[in-house]
């Protein structure tokens, strides 16, 4: 069945996830603000939940329409072929949201939309009385400026739960938008990984997911496994290759690190639930002391080349401002010792490049705004030296 999918992705990951939807090799028929659609059918459901790191969520796009008053939104809705996926017995719980639309209210939408679902599939499968034991069919309406879209969620879960994390500390960082992270800097297999922030591991533990090109979704469930429209052997089939596709071979170099223990447990115990708790070395200790090439990471010398990806403490992970400031300034110091390390900071702190081109003379080389849940951020990105260039820098002297 030909199907056209949307991946809901955090404002400003668009461009990553529409790159791992055609890594795929699936076409995209457009991308939006938070939304990339392609085509596919019930194999690209399936692997498209497994594979993609970035996306919040996978949808089928059952149809979009325009409608200013209830009656329209009934017969709208009614007139989507439904029962070409939910099943009799299915059970289809309506949620959404509406922005800037005449139907602003949620709750009536729902309702309006619940009623001509179970009036189209009642009349389908001939019968006064919808069950709803089955699967879940969870609707999904995304209503903006009277324009109504209508989704099917494959899901369940957000993509984020890849089910490692079994310990927690104060505000995490996303693990899609970790992996995002990842995507948008130097850091591959053959490179050295630090995070001198760690928290709770998420950001090495993304790392070392992708560089053993382990599928994010290989350890969890999905919505859609229910789903009578996809075999159970098109969900075995998959997970088969997804693990046969993971590289236990390579040797990585990433280490992470954090000034609080506890943190550094927790980071411990969700890289062991992910399987690459030996990928990573665990230090507790305050960043401000780390110096590149001393035994951090081990068996690095001053000179290489490596790449620190952190999300640096900011709002409710905020420590006092002396702290912070001594945080920048040590990054400062860094970026100048060591040129050839990139750096790739995450931080709602507008502070921080300031604070950096004070001490060391640079401005960040790109930035990008991201969203951590609900807060505005900045993605700072310092490029080190090119390798080549650094050694034909190195010939001169």
């Amino acid at each position: 069945m030909k199907l056209e999918l949307v991946a809901t992705a955090t404002f400003g990951l668009e461009a990553v996830v529409r790159r791992e939807i055609e890594a795929l090799g699936y076409k995209i028929i457009r991308t939006e603000d938070g939304r990339v659609t392609y085509m596919g059918d019930e194999r690209a459901i399936v692997r498209s939940n497994l594979w993609l790191r970035s996306a919040d969520r996978v949808y089928i796009r059952m149809g979009e329409f325009t409608a200013r008053e209830f009656e329209e939104l009934f017969q709208q809705t009614k007139g989507i072929p439904w029962e070409d996926i939910i099943p009799a017995d299915g059970s289809f719980p309506v949620v959404g949201g509406s922005v800037k639309s005449v139907l602003h209210s949620v709750p009536a939408c729902q309702s309006i939309i619940k009623k001509a679902v179970v009036s189209r599939l009642a009349d389908f499968y001939c019968t006064e009385r919808l069950p709803e034991t089955g699967a879940e069919y969870r609707i999904r309406f995304i209503a903006h400026k009277d324009s109504f879209l209508m989704l099917l969620d494959t899901s369940g879960a957000g993509l984020h739960k890849r089910g490692y994390r079994v310990s927690d500390v104060a505000a995490p960082i996303k693990e899609t938008l970790a992996a995002s992270l990842v995507q948008l800097s130097f850091y591959n297999k053959d490179r050295v990984l630090v995070d001198p922030c760690c928290g709770s591991g998420t950001i090495p533990i993304e790392a070392a997911m992708i560089a053993r090109n382990i599928a994010p979704g290989l350890s969890r469930d999905f919505a859609s496994m229910k789903w009578d429209m996809i075999p159970d052997e098109i969900w075995r089939e998959e997970k088969r290759l997804a693990f046969e596709a993971a590289d236990f071979d390579t040797e990585l170099s990433i280490t992470a690190m954090d000034i609080d223990k506890r943190a550094v447990r927790a980071a411990k115990a969700n890289a062991e639930e992910a399987g690459v708790i030996d990928d990573i070395d665990f230090i507790c200790m305050d960043m401000t002391q780390w110096q590149p090439g001393e035994g951090i990471p081990k068996g690095v010398q001053a000179g290489e080349h490596g790449v620190v990806i952190s999300n640096l403490p900011y709002g409710v992970r905020i420590g006092d401002d002396k702290s912070i400031r001594k945080l920048y300034t040590h990054f400062a110091e860094l970026m100048q010792d060591c040129p050839e390390w990139s750096f790739f900071l995450i931080t709602s702190d507008k502070e921080l490049e300031k604070d950096i081109e004070k001490k060391a003379g640079r401005k960040a080389d790109r930035r990008r705004k991201l969203y951590n849940g609900t807060i505005e951020t900045q993605f700072y990105q310092y490029h080190g030296e090119r390798p080549r260039k650094a050694a034909e820098q190195r010939d001169r002297e």
